[in-house]
């Protein structure tokens, strides 16, 4: 049974009430709706904001980060005062103060094998926020065993996509991805960057088919997959078709879950580079020694508009799109450091270092963020 509005949520949701296919059965809809919002960054934020707005009852939300001022150009939950602060607890004093009625479930957890099927059960519908594939996959196999929509959202640079998978008789992340890349294939968000209001777009198109699928209106985006080009204002769609050999959907040889923390995307990635084989690394205390004794020459991989605003003082530029070509300029009888942001870029350029027969060769661990927390905090961090 669909509960009852009170008089106060009549005002609030007035504009919802007047449109025809909406009205009040719709509404209260929205307000029996239970929907789980998997991260609470940029994504995540347009979605909680919209959903608690629209008077969708019962949010969950799974977020287990606190903020940082590089999230504040587009993670609109939160502002220059949560600096610091819980994600979870900024998103429910944000929610509260748009929504009192809503009630919000938080989840200061990474979603896991161990907990995903338990947290998810609870929900209608689940939105991945997510910005990793591990995240991502886990999110579709749940939703896949427990036979809950999976409003699915992802964004880098000026590019977005959107879909509806694992709806019924639709197809599922999985038709589409069958697995994961390869670790370091894929550059992140915190990697390869993303306009600030992208997040805003797709984040919207996925609240819209979040209240779409609750409220049973329009045509959902199942079996296509939405494609946003921001720099060229272009929307236009593909058909995705559900895969009989899917092993998620299809052949259901995904009977349970497991995590997919080796591949890229999330901290873990580096480690796992490094576990893959022998790759020799650097401290940035142990660079910053070698820098002075001037016997080892620094080779920073990212592009040049990094390096515009935060360099390592006596490193060469040579952007990772140049390799291997530029491997020819190096000195082999020198010893030779590799860098970039955090350590992934560099770690993959160190391979082709070594595939090419360089032996004296390091990888910076941490790239230039550890060293402008080890070495030199005037070097910005991004």
């Amino acid at each position: 049974m669909l509960p009852d509005l009170a008089r106060d949520e009549i005002s609030r949701y007035a504009r919802h009430l007047i449109i025809p296919s909406v009205g009040v059965e719709g509404q209260r809809k929205l307000k029996a709706a239970r929907v789980l919002i998997v991260g609470a960054g940029g994504l995540g934020s347009p979605v909680a904001l919209y959903l608690a707005a629209a008077g969708v009852g019962h949010i969950g939300l799974v977020d287990f980060d606190v903020v940082d001022v590089t999230n504040l150009q587009r993670q609109i939950l939160h502002g220059t005062k949560d600096i610091g602060r819980s994600k979870l607890e900024s998103a429910r004093d944000t929610i509260a103060d748009i929504n009192p009625h809503v009630e919000l479930t938080t989840y200061e957890t990474a979603l896991t094998s161990n907990n995903a099927l338990d947290i998810i059960r609870q929900y209608d519908l689940v939105v991945d926020g997510t910005d990793n594939f591990p995240t991502r996959y886990l999110v579709n196999d749940a939703c896949v065993l427990l036979g809950k929509p999976n409003v699915y959202g992802s964004i880098f640079r000026f590019e977005g996509q959107a879909s509806v998978f694992s709806a019924k008789d639709g197809p599922c992340y999985r038709c589409l991805f069958p697995e994961p890349p390869p670790p370091g294939t894929v550059p992140s968000c915190a990697e390869g960057g993303v306009l600030g209001v992208l997040p805003g777009l797709i984040g919207t198109i996925q609240a819209t088919e979040a209240i779409k699928l609750i409220i049973g209106i329009g045509d959902p985006l199942v079996g296509r997959l939405l494609l946003v080009d921001a720099l060229a204002a272009q929307f236009r769609s593909v058909n995705v078709r559900k895969n009989p050999a899917c092993p998620a959907c299809g052949t259901r040889e995904i009977t349970e879950l497991i995590d997919y923390d080796q591949f890229c995307g999330i901290p873990q990635a580096a480690a796992a580079m490094s576990a893959a084989g022998e790759m020799p690394e650097i401290t940035p205390i142990e660079l910053a020694e070698r820098l002075r004794a001037g016997d080892v020459d620094l080779i920073d991989v990212r592009e040049q508009n990094e390096w515009d605003f935060a360099r390592i003082p006596g490193a060469r530029l040579i952007p990772m799109g140049e390799f291997p070509e530029a491997s020819s300029e190096l000195d082999r009888n020198r010893d030779i450091v590799v860098q970039c942001r955090s350590g992934m870029r560099s770690g993959k350029v160190l391979r082709q270092l070594q595939a090419a027969g360089f032996t004296r060769v390091w990888n910076l661990a941490g790239g230039i963020l550890r060293w402008s927390d080890e070495v030199d905090p005037s070097v910005p961090k991004y």
